[in-house]
């Protein structure tokens, strides 16, 4: 029976980038992603891809940037001063952080740049402008 929203499915899955680097597999996890189609509990070209597929289905499909974690945004890349960040370790570019958001909740961002006097970071999501490719197996539906 095809996979239709509302479905709860189990997908195998390895996720690449375009330069063959894989940046995210099931096999690092204990068991299959398992998540409802139509939920948007992955992202949208992912959930678009695995529509209309059957159990023991195989499939590899190429997600552009912006049905992904989208293009990357410059208005959420932002310049702080040092003294807010608090932090015994060497602040360096490259660097993952986690920052507190307006509601109260953490998310990583990524030190771009760092000065004597200002930090600037990049709250965009690590793959925001990547385009993205997954291989896939439907193992339960």
């Amino acid at each position: 029976m095809a996979i239709k929203d509302g479905d709860t499915i189990k997908i195998d899955y390895t996720g690449t980038l375009d330069d063959g680097t894989v940046f995210d597999s099931s096999a690092n996890h204990d068991e299959p992603l398992e998540f409802t189609v139509g939920a948007c509990q992955v992202i949208p070209g992912f959930e678009e891809a695995v529509r209309g597929m059957e159990v023991g289905e195989e499939k590899t499909f190429r997600i552009e940037a912006a049905e992904a974690y989208g293009e990357v945004n410059p208005a959420l890349t932002e310049t702080v001063p040092s003294s807010l960040l608090q932090s015994d370790a060497e602040i360096h570019a490259g660097m993952m952080i986690m920052v507190g958001t307006a509601d109260g909740n953490q998310m990583p961002a990524k030190i771009t740049e760092v000065t004597d006097e200002t930090i600037t970071v990049d709250l965009n999501h690590p793959l925001a402008g990547m385009a993205l490719t997954f291989s896939i197996k439907v193992v339960e539906a």
